[in-house]
């Protein structure tokens, strides 16, 4: 096991080398004023930014880029990790859609194969640069210094805070109200981080990350979102900036955290591939 001080240590100089670098991509975002600007590269360079910084990490203290999670693991966890976002979202919009808060656009069309194949393929691309750096590195770190809770608290929070400049001076957000926003996307966020930090740790893959990551942002921001119509106050309800999903990541929170002690089991699995 690695020394409490070099595990510090290593945390430390990850999230250093995430600013130093996400910092660049910010201002190139931040001065186009979207998402959008750079074809798109601006924000797939940014996303890689934590996976960078975890690479340079491993190789500058350790010369290997072992302990990051990279053998595949049980396949069940990746077919948990796939289909868990779909499972909140279909309960958060349901519930959506049942009272009323949203309706359901009748004009969206889409080719479900090319969706699901091409659209996973696209979005793991995306995904994989963050959960190198965000499960592949700090969420294994952490757990070796804390408890699960902490964990996966403390990792949430980091990655919540990590999207602000974009949240609040892009276009990441482009409904509701800052403050708002923000405080729907933080909880959300670190609800979530429940999950991801307990699939990573019991499959001891970053794979199970990806696929999670991918499949939120694939299904929410691609389907649910573009299939869910204004009723008036939707944008304060749907989305990754209103209170449904906000709500539903705390019930996805509790529900990891009753099953935390099947990590206590499995976490070795974090350091050794």
């Amino acid at each position: 096991m690695t020394p409490p001080n070099e595990t510090r240590r290593n945390v430390v100089t990850f999230l250093i080398l995430t600013l130093a670098l996400s910092s660049i991509f910010y201002y190139l975002i931040i001065s186009a004023g979207t998402l959008g600007a750079g074809s798109g590269l601006f924000v797939l360079g940014l996303m890689w930014c934590p996976g960078i910084a975890a690479i340079i990490t491993r190789l500058a203290y350790q010369k290997n880029l072992r302990g990051m999670g990279w053998g595949w693991g049980k396949t069940r966890y990746q077919a948990l990790s796939y289909l868990l976002p779909i499972g909140y979202a279909l309960v958060a919009y349901g519930i959506v859609w049942l009272v009323g808060l949203g309706g359901i656009s009748r004009g969206f069309s889409v080719n479900p194969l090319r969706f699901v194949a091409l659209g996973t393929l696209m979005s793991c691309l995306y995904a994989l640069g963050e959960e190198i750096g965000w499960r592949g590195l700090l969420v294994p770190e952490l757990a070796k210094l804390t408890s699960f809770r902490n964990t996966s608290l403390l990792s949430g929070i980091i990655w919540s805070v990590w999207h602000y400049p974009v949240l609040l001076f892009a276009d990441y957000n482009a409904g509701t109200p800052a403050v708002y926003g923000l405080l729907c996307f933080t909880i959300m966020v670190v609800g979530i981080s429940f999950a991801f930090a307990w699939i990573r740790l019991v499959a001891g893959s970053v794979w199970t990350a990806m696929f999670l990551h991918a499949s939120h942002n694939l299904y929410i921001q691609g389907f649910f979102d573009q299939v869910t119509t204004d009723v008036g106050i939707t944008e304060y309800i749907t989305g990754e900036f209103g209170a449904a999903l906000a709500i539903i990541s705390l019930v996805v929170a509790y529900w990891f955290w009753r099953v935390r002690a099947r990590t206590q089991h499995a976490e070795h699995k974090a350091y050794i591939l």
